[in-house]
């Protein structure tokens, strides 16, 4: 492009043929029901390693009933819609149809579905297990992907509305058999931009009866990055709840002091420090790895260990008397 055709951008691109949003936002519902792929615009946008044109036979293929065949697809659409932690337009464009596939597929690979659907709606994040960080979804404005030049942003934000407009496939999934499948579907379902009352309910309803640890964790985790991101200021009250609480199970408690510095500003009280750098919370470094949100911060499997680290060792700015995120709740 010459230098004329980036004035204005992004904004000239919005609502236009580049404009990933448009595109995922035009299928048709029938469309996506029905996996008429050729009614899809693919060839609008690349993969990273190859024309988007290649992604309608990995999905047929994924959704098909040769379970070797279906999970070597799975790897290879990993491989082409999330590089090195990144996120790329046509992957949008793949969410609604992986939803599906996820829902009535094959089980063995549900998990790994979701996760994938879940990665194409979220910034790049490894490595960061900060307070700010560990809940973020959203990315820079500014940020684009080098292949296609489309903002990563407008490619989390179609990702996460055709999760939003296809919510009534995922929540039946917070009660799948596979623990794997329900700790997963919260990580996706965290990424919805509407009906939060909704879907926060759903996810409070099913921890408070799940008795797997990693599951109960994602809820929890799930349940904090949506009150983080639209604002509940009752979110710190609870959390602050669940991990102060010496009669909750240790993972709960856990989980939910993390989802606590991730929504307030404040200091970490010493009753929340001596909580998580506990001995005896060390043993819950592995056991808690497959949490999604842990498994990226670090690949050797204490991902728990270095976000309770960063988290207890960032500065945090001072918080201001009428925040009403404030921290301890009062009587």
């Amino acid at each position: 492009m010459d230098d004329d055709s980036w004035a204005d951008w992004p904004e000239r691109w919005t609502g236009t043929d580049c404009d990933v949003r448009t595109a995922v936002g035009a299928i048709p519902r029938e469309v996506k029901d029905g996996f008429r792929y050729d009614e899809v615009p693919w060839q609008r946008f690349r993969h990273f390693y190859g024309p988007g044109e290649e992604i309608p036979g990995l999905l047929a293929t994924l959704a098909a009933r040769d379970a070797e065949a279906a999970d070597r697809a799975l790897q290879q659409l990993w491989t082409s819609l999330h590089h090195q932690g990144g996120t790329i337009a046509v992957g949008a464009l793949a969410v609604p149809f992986l939803l599906r596939i996820a829902a009535a597929g094959h089980p063995e690979l549900r998990a790994q579905t979701l996760r994938l659907i879940a990665e194409i709606g979220r910034r790049q994040h490894m490595g960061d297990g900060s307070r700010e960080g560990l809940l973020q979804v959203a990315e820079e404005p500014l940020m684009i992907e080098g292949s296609t030049m489309c903002p990563v942003d407008w490619t989390i934000q179609a990702a996460r509305q055709a999760v939003t407009d296809d919510l009534h496939l995922l929540l039946p999934l917070l009660s799948d058999p596979d623990p794997d499948v329900r700790s997963v579907a919260g990580y996706v379902l965290a990424a919805a931009t509407g009906e939060l009352s909704h879907v926060s309910s759903a996810l409070q309803s099913r921890l408070a009866k799940e008795d797997d640890a990693v599951v109960r964790v994602s809820l929890i985790l799930a349940i904090a990055q949506l009150a983080c991101e639209h604002q509940d200021e009752h979110a710190p009250r609870w959390a602050w709840g669940l991990w102060s609480d010496p009669g909750r199970p240790p993972e709960v408690r856990i989980g939910a002091g993390l989802a606590w510095l991730c929504l307030v500003t404040d200091p970490a009280p010493d009753e929340l420090r001596a909580l998580l750098t506990d001995p005896g919370t060390r043993q819950y470094d592995g056991l808690l790895q497959p949490v999604p949100w842990l498994t990226w911060i670090d690949p050797t499997g204490v991902g728990l260990r270095s976000c309770i680290d960063e988290m207890l060792t960032t500065n945090i700015p001072e918080l201001v008397l009428d925040d009403p995120w404030g921290g301890e709740p009062s009587s």
